[in-house]
């Protein structure tokens, strides 16, 4: 599968990754949540820390042992996860 990205009038074709080579799940390492191999560093800080502001710049810095790959490799993993509908639900708020 091939992906097209834009950059200013111009476009590569970027390869989908194999998540599955940067991102694992072990039931003794953080409760068993998705980490990046090799760290305790999880998905879900991953995601919390872009959430919150941060740069990539600013992640790999703070966490020299990762890569953008690794990086990279999160998203993929989300991306896979809401197509397999791997998600917890939002329930519908009633109004007043």
């Amino acid at each position: 599968m091939l992906i097209f990205v834009f950059i200013q009038n111009t476009h590569k074709i970027v390869t989908m990754m194999k998540w599955h080579n940067h991102i694992h799940s072990n039931s003794a390492v953080l409760l068993g949540k998705p980490i990046i191999k090799g760290t305790r560093i999880s998905v879900e800080l991953i995601v919390e820390l872009f959430a919150l502001g941060w740069t990539q710049t600013q992640i790999l810095e703070s966490y020299p042992r990762i890569s953008e790959q690794d990086i990279q490799a999160v998203f993929f993993y989300l991306s896979d996860c809401l197509k397999e509908e791997l998600y917890f639900p939002i329930p519908q708020m009633v109004q007043v």
